[in-house]
C-alpha cells in the first residue's frame, strides 16, 4: 500500500485503487489498512493479460463458427473487450447487421452468417423479442447486464443456451399487443456476453452453459495490455510511433494518480502529446488526475 498526496488530501492506494482519503497521512494509512483487511484476496491468474485476450479471439471464433453456443467475457471497461469480440467475429466471416432496425424474414441475407450487437437495458419481454428476431444468428450482449440479473430473462437465456440438440424458448405470459411474437420458437443462434460484472457475481446456471474468460486486471496488467496495443498499427494510425511510446511512458509514471486507468487514458495523453504543445506533460497530468 502507498500513501500519496492528491488535491490537498492523503490517499491510501493499492495497485492504483484508492482505498481511503484523509487529511493526515497516518489517518489515510489506518483506514487503508482497515479496507485491505476486508477486501477479498486477488485471484491469482495463471495466464497473462495478453494471453487471455488471445483466448477471447479463439473462443469467440468458436462461437462464430458454431463450435460453441456461448462465451462470457468479464473484465473492466475501456481496454478492448468489445473491439476484440468484433474483430474475432469479422475475421470468422460474419457480417455486422447491428444497424438494421428490424430484420426482414425471408430476405437474401444469410442470417446464420451475421452478428448483432445489443447494448444497454432490456426487459425480459424485450429479450424474448430479440432472441426471436435473431434466432438464427450470433448475438452479442455488450454491457447489457439487465438480462444477466432479471430472473425471467435468465430463464430465457438458460433455454437459449441449453445443451439439447434443439433449443426451444417459450413465453407463456399474456401477449396482448404482440401478435407477431409466437409463444414458442426454436433458437439456433449463439450468444456472446461482454460485461464489467465480476464472474463470481453472475448466475451459475448461465455460466455453466457458457465458456468464461476472466479479464480482471491489476494496474500492471492494464499497462502490459496497453504496451501490446501501442505496438499495433491499428492504434491511432495517424500518430507517430515515438509519440505513442512517449505517451505510454508518461502514463506509466503517473499511473498512481489516474482516476480510472484504461485505454481512454492512453488515448487522451497521446492526443495531448501529439498536439505540439511544449508543456504537454503538465496538461496531460492535469487531465488524467481529474475526478479523484
Amino acid at each position: 500500500m502507498e500513501i500519496v498526496m492528491n488535491a490537498g488530501r492523503y490517499e491510501a492506494r493499492e495497485n492504483g485503487v484508492v482505498l481511503a482519503r484523509a487529511a493526515t497521512k497516518s489517518a489515510a494509512k489506518y483506514h487503508g489498512r482497515k479496507k485491505l483487511e476486508v477486501m477479498p484476496a486477488p485471484k491469482v491468474q495463471e495466464f497473462g493479460i495478453n494471453k487471455r485476450f488471445d483466448f477471447v479471439d479463439k473462443l469467440v471464433s468458436m462461437v462464430a463458427t458454431k463450435k460453441a453456443k456461448s462465451v462470457i467475457i468479464s473484465g473492466p471497461g475501456g481496454l478492448g473487450k468489445t473491439y476484440s469480440v468484433m474483430e474475432a467475429l469479422t475475421k470468422s466471416g460474419l457480417r455486422d447487421i447491428s444497424a438494421i432496425d428490424s430484420l426482414t424474414l425471408g430476405s437474401k441475407i444469410d442470417l446464420s452468417k451475421c452478428f448483432r450487437f445489443i447494448k444497454g437495458y432490456s426487459t425480459a419481454k424485450g429479450l424474448y423479442r430479440t432472441l426471436y428476431e435473431s434466432r438464427n444468428m450470433t448475438l452479442v450482449f455488450d454491457d447489457c447486464d439487465s438480462v444477466l440479473k432479471d430472473p425471467v430473462a435468465l430463464n430465457l437465456l438458460k433455454s437459449a443456451l441449453d445443451s439439447f440438440s434443439k433449443r426451444y424458448i417459450s413465453w407463456n405470459a399474456e401477449t396482448r399487443g404482440d401478435s407477431d411474437l409466437p409463444q414458442s420458437f426454436e433458437f439456433k443462434g449463439q450468444i456472446v456476453f461482454i460485461t464489467n460484472v465480476d464472474l463470481a457475481k453472475l448466475d451459475q446456471a448461465v455460466k455453466t452453459r457458457s465458456m468464461c474468460i476472466d479479464l480482471a486486471m491489476s494496474t500492471h496488467d492494464k499497462l502490459e495490455r496497453m504496451d501490446n496495443i501501442v505496438q499495433s498499427d491499428k492504434f491511432l494510425p495517424d500518430v507517430r510511433r515515438d509519440v505513442k511510446d512517449n505517451a505510454l511512458t508518461f502514463l506509466k509514471s503517473k499511473a498512481a494518480v489516474v482516476h480510472d486507468l484504461n485505454l481512454r487514458s492512453l488515448i487522451q495523453i497521446t492526443n495531448i502529446a501529439n498536439s505540439g504543445d511544449k508543456d504537454w506533460k503538465d496538461l496531460a497530468k492535469y487531465v488524467i488526475s481529474q475526478g479523484q
